[in-house]
């Protein structure tokens, strides 16, 4: 049998748990082991540190450290937090890498592991002779360098960007068994920052007639797709920076293309130019991929938003429990549609259903960070969550969302994910 708590019963225990173990002179380290991770420090047959280990650890501390860096990175002992890669053996740069989203906290994903998806390598792009163009039918072609884009007013937006393939093992036969990262981990947030594409529009005065751009990319693919003229105008963003630096390389540096809430492959990376025109170009990345073939035969096309979806990050696949007690499961919820307006957590596989926590600020469009405090009895459970959306959407089960799209598709797959924890505290992935 297990439980959900409210919130404060959780953090009275967690309060109690700490002033019990200072008043014994020791370190807490069971909720460490209990989900899976190593302490390197020593401990003793409880898992804590003594005082003679603690003091002398201390003492150790008391020396010159580094000196200074030009550019911050993360502590070696943290690197074994990376993005996993699936690349083509023929072509290196043709493939994905994944956020390792079971490593993080937070709504912010840093930049050095927001997911990767590229179809021919990251192209050097020299920004002395890089050139932005809107033409086709507008009344006014316009051509920009980047120092003239940065004169334009400029606005910051915390926002998800998911690759439309992101979870596509969903629609397998046999449930994967891997990290949240490796499998639901082309999906990333960050704060986006640039030029709101509309300013642009208005001056070059787009045709009335023009109801599609076509969006193309430096990259040696010469990657385009179609978006339709209204959602350049509602929301769009020319990002010149991500959590407050330029682009990297391989997120489009020096200008990408941002579509708040829709799927990746309409965020052109390196983008130069868009054509204005009153048909979609109907390139490779819009019939022969990010097409849907639905139970009727017919294939569902330009398919743009991507739908409700939440995660349980913790506990997840590859992480075990250990002894019963009180746990804070804890994950990620999102919407192309608008904010996350609430998040639900099961333990018996959605037979009944709990109100999780959700971190503020709640922002539309964006990561939202879920928690919910779990009493675990040491007897099998498994772990759901499922979202809903400020304009009404939920995040479907599994057997809903095949019997609406049927298993010949591969992409847009948001079902509720199910995690089983065995008696023995181990933790697996399971459909349910």
């Amino acid at each position: 049998m297990s439980t959900f708590l409210d919130r404060r019963v959780f953090l009275e225990h967690g309060l109690r748990l700490s002033l019990a173990t200072a008043a014994a002179g020791t370190l807490p380290l069971a909720q460490a082991q209990s989900l899976g991770e190593s302490p390197s420090a020593s401990k003793n047959r409880e898992g804590m540190q003594t005082e003679p280990q603690v003091n002398q650890f201390l003492a150790s501390q008391h020396k010159a450290g580094q000196a200074f860096s030009n550019y911050g990175m993360p502590s070696i002992h943290e690197n074994r937090v990376i993005r996993l890669i699936g690349s083509n053996r023929m072509v290196a740069g043709n493939g994905v890498s994944w956020t390792p989203l079971e490593s993080l906290e937070g709504i912010v994903t840093p930049t050095g592991l927001h997911f990767e998806r590229h179809h021919n390598g990251v192209p050097e792009v020299d920004p002395a002779r890089f050139a932005f163009t809107l033409h086709g039918r507008v009344a006014k072609p316009l051509r920009f360098d980047l120092a003239g884009l940065l004169r334009y007013p400029m606005q910051s937006r915390m926002l998800f960007l998911e690759c439309g393939g992101n979870s596509n093992a969903g629609w397998h036969e046999e449930p994967m068994q891997k990290p949240v990262g490796s499998f639901h981990g082309l999906v990333s947030c960050s704060e986006w920052t640039g030029v709101p594409l509309n300013y642009l529009l208005d001056e070059a005065g787009i045709d009335r007639k023009a109801t599609w751009a076509i969006a193309e990319g430096l990259d040696a693919a010469a990657t385009e797709v179609s978006i339709p003229v209204s959602k350049l105008r509602d929301d769009a963003l020319l990002a010149l920076y991500q959590n407050g630096e330029r682009l990297r390389a391989e997120n489009g540096y020096p200008l990408r293309l941002i579509l708040p809430g829709w799927e990746g492959v309409r965020q052109i990376k390196w983008l130069h130019r868009l054509e204005f025109t009153d048909q979609p170009v109907m390139s490779r990345n819009e019939t022969g991929e990010y097409t849907q073939l639905l139970p009727s035969g017919k294939a569902e096309q330009f398919d743009f938003v991507m739908g409700p979806k939440s995660l349980i990050t913790s506990p997840s696949y590859g992480q075990t429990l250990g002894s019963p007690g009180i746990f804070e499961v804890r994950g990620l919820a999102w919407s192309g549609h608008g904010s996350v307006a609430k998040v639900e957590v099961s333990a018996d596989g959605g037979k009944s259903w709990s109100t999780a926590h959700i971190d503020g600020p709640v922002m539309p469009k964006c990561f939202a960070r879920f928690r919910a405090a779990w009493k675990w009895e040491g007897k099998p459970a498994v772990l759901q969550s499922r979202v809903k959306d400020d304009q009404g959407n939920v995040q479907p089960t599994r057997a809903n969302l095949i019997a609406q799209r049927g298993r010949n598709g591969y992409f847009h797959y948001n079902a509720i994910v199910s995690w089983a924890v065995d008696s023995d505290g181990t933790v697996r992935h399971v459909y349910a």
